[in-house]
Formats: structure tokens, sequence, C-alpha cells
């Protein structure tokens, strides 16, 4: 009996989590594929996978310790031994489920133009859903200026005295990686305007980070600019659109030309709202795979939950969790309340404003503290 009741006591107690911490991991220099990944352990057991600074994978305990196995190159027969032992399976039943997990990470190596964030086939936890360590994105506006096309008085300048310099955006990178933060968005106002621009995506890069960048999109009808933002390793792209403006469809194209993901981001106006309709056919047509739309006031919420339902049956993803560049509407997302998606504000991200104070989000205006000034452990409380 004793030895009957110890056996039920071990099979409903919870498996205990592997050690938390990043662990990297880069295929040598004669491998068929080279590729990096980066795997970061949370205390309760989940993980997220950076593969190639490009692509970030949210897993639940069982696919994070997969992925510990993958990125600590433990030989197959230990790997699913340990994993046999810890979650009470057959040892063949976990090598097949190493293997398929693995197989699926190997995919996304060769896959160009793919969603930073990626939720795959096997098992995984719900997003925004775990106590973590620590932010898995910051978005950092590195300027609140906005191009003369823009009502420069609807951005909040009145909230900064002045921009970090090139140097302190660096260490606030360098910071965010220490923090075990895979994602970095530089956003605004409107990014292009920083010269440096090209130089701090390329420091976040040099991180591992994943980096993203939201833009109106008028300074990417150059090639030659554009090329230098793919080059420092920028991995994916949100263009606010105005569609009224044949200038924005042609940056939007001449990025669509090259191989990052791009998402548009569409605020409803009552300028617009009649030709919603045949705007997202046009974006279909050219080939854009994902949309954030927002309402430039609330009498249009109606509208944008029946074009959100058009996007969706044209086989548009719909982002609703990214940040929006500040515009001539001044769109604070309204997705957000629709259908009660999770929310990560807080919690999944942080924003950075121009001078370094730290917020919730884009819109909250609470200041968490300075990212400059004060320790990580007051901000993240």
């Amino acid at each position: 009996m004793p030895y009957l009741l110890e056996s039920i006591k071990r099979l409903l107690t919870p498996v205990k989590p592997l050690t938390p911490g990043i662990f990297p991991y880069q295929a040598p220099p004669d491998a068929p594929i080279p590729y990096r990944l980066h795997l970061r352990l949370e205390p309760d057991g989940t993980g997220i996978l950076i593969v190639n600074a490009s692509t970030i994978l949210h897993l639940n305990q069982t696919a994070s310790e997969y992925a510990y196995h993958m990125v600590m190159q433990t030989p197959e027969d230990k790997m699913a031994r340990e994993i046999s032992g810890r979650y009470r399976i057959n040892r063949q039943h976990a090598l097949q489920d190493y293997q398929l997990q693995r197989d699926h990470i190997q995919s996304l190596v060769n896959i160009p133009d793919l969603d930073p964030e990626t939720f795959l086939n096997f098992e995984r936890s719900t997003p925004y859903s775990q106590k973590i360590s620590a932010p898995y994105r910051l978005d950092c506006a590195i300027t609140y200026r906005l191009a003369d096309t823009f009502d420069n008085s609807m951005a909040p300048n009145k909230r900064i005295d002045r921009e970090l310099s090139t140097e302190e955006w660096y260490g606030v990178f360098d910071k965010a990686w220490g923090f075990g933060i895979p994602h970095i968005i530089l956003t605004g106002g409107e990014p292009t305007l920083r010269n440096d621009l090209p130089d701090l995506i390329a420091h976040t890069e040099s991180n591992g980070q994943v980096v993203g960048l939201l833009t109106d999109g008028l300074k990417l009808v150059g090639n030659d600019y554009l090329r230098s933002l793919l080059q420092t390793g920028l991995d994916h792209i949100m263009i606010s659109l105005k569609p009224d403006e044949e200038d924005y469809w042609k940056a939007l194209e001449n990025v669509l030309a090259t191989d990052i993901f791009v998402t548009v981001h569409l605020t409803l106006t009552q300028q617009n709202i009649m030709d919603t309709s045949q705007i997202l056919e046009r974006l279909v047509s050219l080939g854009v795979k994902a949309i954030s739309l927002t309402a430039s006031n609330p009498e249009l919420h109606n509208s944008l939950s029946e074009f959100r339902n058009q996007a969706a049956s044209l086989g548009l993803t719909l982002i609703w969790d990214l940040p929006v560049p500040y515009s001539e509407f001044n769109p604070v997302s309204l997705e957000t309340q629709l259908d009660n998606p999770p929310s990560g504000a807080g919690h999944a991200w942080l924003y950075i404003e121009p001078d370094g104070d730290v917020l919730p989000a884009q819109g909250v205006n609470q200041i968490l503290g300075n990212i400059l000034k004060d320790p990580w452990e007051i901000l993240w409380r």
C-alpha cells in the first residue's frame, strides 16, 4: 500500500521545471544550414526560443524542455530517457515528439518572410498567460518627431525634454538583452527621421535580438535606404498606410519586393471608410499577408469590426498587439477591446519614450521609471 500511495503521489505531482536562464546555440561552420538559437527558460518552465534572431517561438513546459535538449545538443537516447522519466511517457513517444519539434524548428531556418512571432503545431502555452521574468518585447519610441506631411501637434512632444543619444540607445538594448528581452520594436514618431537608425538596428542584431520597424514608409521608396536597413539585420516592418496617397503604395510595393515580413497598419477614418473594402482587396492583390486595423474615433467601432471580418475572409492575418506610430489621427488601438484578446501591456511588453521613461504601453501614461536611471527590479515590479 505505501508503494501504491507513493506512485499515485508521483503521478499527481507537477514536474519540477528546469533551471531558468538563457541558453544559446550556433551551428558549426560546416553545418549544411547555418543558424542560431537562443532559448529563454522561465521559472515556471515555459520558454521562448529565438530562431536566427528573426523568429520567436512561445513554448509550454514540455516543448521548452525539448528545445533545451536541442540547444544543449543532448544525445537523442539520453534525451528520450530523461523526458520519459520526468513525464512518465514511453521513450519512443518522447523521441517522436522531440524529432517532430526539431523538424518544425529546422523548417523555420529555411523560410523567408516569416511572422516574427510564431506558434507551431505542437502543444504550446497560451500567449501572455504566464508569470514571466521579463517582457518578451520593448517598444522603443526613438523619436516623437513626425514627417512634414503629418501634424506634429498630435505627437506627445510635451512629455519629453530630449532624445536619447545613439550610445544611450545601445545601452538600452544591451540592458534589455541582459534581462532576457528578445524583441525590440523601433517606433515613434517617425523613426526613419533619426540618421542613426541603421546603426541602432545593427546593434540589436549584434546582440541576437529580433528587431522590427514601425514607419510611415516614405523613406523606403528609395532602394538604397531600404537596402541599408535590411543589411543591418532588420527582421520585420509595419507600414502605416495613407491609402489616398500613391507614395505610400509605392513604398509598400518596394518593401514587399524583398523577403522581409510586412504588416500594414490602416486607420479607418470618415474620409476613407467608403473605400476600405477596396483598399483591403488591393493590399491582398499586392501580396500583403498581415494587417493591423484601428479607427480614428469611437463612432467607427462597428465599421472596424466589419472590416476586421473582411480582412480575415481575405486571408489576412490580423495583428492586434503591436504599437501604432503616431499619425494625423493619433490612433490608439481599439482592436484590443474587441473579442477580449489577452492583453500583454505592462507584462509581455513595455514602452520606452524618447527620453528613456518607461510606460506599460503606448498611450498608457503611467511612468514606471527611467530605464537609464532606475534599477530593472523597480521598473519590472
